[in-house]
């Protein structure tokens, strides 16, 4: 299938190959040297647990700076992405500016992470309610107080993978105040209010795609933005956000409407058509990557994150 057919022709459409990155980068520089420390000392109340934390440190790290900061979901997986190896060249290749990463170890994946306003049809992503309110009023004070991170949304980033990336769609569309920019590898946008058996209906019954077009209407095509918003607040500060979305052709088999495109990459084609809706474009607040035989795993997702970061934090 030729998936460039639905792609508007103003649209932003990559196609990579998940390899290894910077192959050609034979010499290290010691002096750029990034630090990871394991943090174990925050307890939630939302959550009733104990959070286990990765902080990742640029080099030269000063704590009389201000950094950017990356929240990231399932932080328990940085050695399966090859994080440490990846910023390693991105900052010996000046690509990406100084920013510090904030890799939370996942609890209870399928209640923690979801849609914090609505579980799905089998009640999963009960506590992303919780989650949420953990990671705004817990996560982010205890944070800014141990490492100087930026406090403005323009420098302050969340992303995810599978579930976990529609968690960070969900906390940074819900809180456009706080967060400007979230990167989705291979989002579980699929997340429905309805069983397929069950009279299941794409508009209606898949959550984050409603959820988005029931937001309200701004428009972000020019300085001055009209919002007509039931949501106090919201609407102008979403009109700044910005959205990096991958998929992988291999992520899944399934096509649920035998249209001959897999579920993942529709329901994310979807979302981004809910979004251009609300006036983001393809190219600007958008950018889309579809990576050619790129599977539902930390490999593919390791080798397109450097696209996800130079997007995020790149060197302008």
């Amino acid at each position: 299938m030729n998936y460039l057919k639905f792609i508007p022709h103003i649209g932003l459409f990559v196609f990579l190959l998940p390899i290894k990155v910077f192959s050609h980068l034979t010499k290290t520089d010691t002096t750029l040297k990034i630090s990871i420390h394991h943090d174990t000392s925050l307890h939630s109340q939302h959550l009733r647990r104990d959070i286990v934390l990765d902080i990742v440190l640029p080099p030269s790290y000063s704590s009389t700076i201000s950094y950017p900061v990356l929240y990231m979901n399932d932080g328990q997986d940085l050695t399966r992405l090859n994080m440490k190896d990846v910023l390693q060249k991105l900052y010996q290749s000046q690509s990406i500016m100084p920013f510090i990463l904030v890799a939370i170890h996942c609890g209870d994946r399928l209640q923690e992470y979801g849609v914090a306003a609505e579980a799905d049809y089998k009640q999963r992503g009960a506590k992303a309610k919780a989650y949420t309110d953990f990671v705004l009023k817990e996560l982010r004070p205890y944070i800014a107080q141990k490492y100087p991170v930026s406090q403005n949304p323009a420098q302050t980033v969340f992303c995810g993978f599978s579930l976990g990336g529609l968690s960070a769609f969900d906390i940074v569309w819900q809180h456009p105040e706080i967060f400007g920019k979230v990167g989705v590898f291979s989002g579980s946008f699929w997340w429905r209010s309805r069983a397929y058996e069950n009279h299941y209906d794409d508009y209606q019954d898949r959550i984050m795609q409603r959820r988005v077009r029931e937001s309200g209407q701004f428009g972000v095509y020019s300085s001055q933005f009209t919002v007509h918003s039931l949501e106090p607040n919201v609407g102008s500060s979403r009109a700044a956000l910005a959205f990096w979305l991958q998929t992988g052709t291999e992520d899944e088999k399934d096509d649920r409407n035998d249209n001959g495109i897999i579920d993942s990459i529709e329901d994310t084609l979807d979302l981004i058509g809910e979004l251009e809706k609300k006036g983001y474009r393809w190219g600007k607040e958008i950018r889309y990557v579809e990576v050619k035989n790129g599977k539902h795993d930390q490999a593919t997702w390791s080798a397109i994150m450097p696209d996800f970061l130079t997007w995020a934090f790149g060197i302008k």
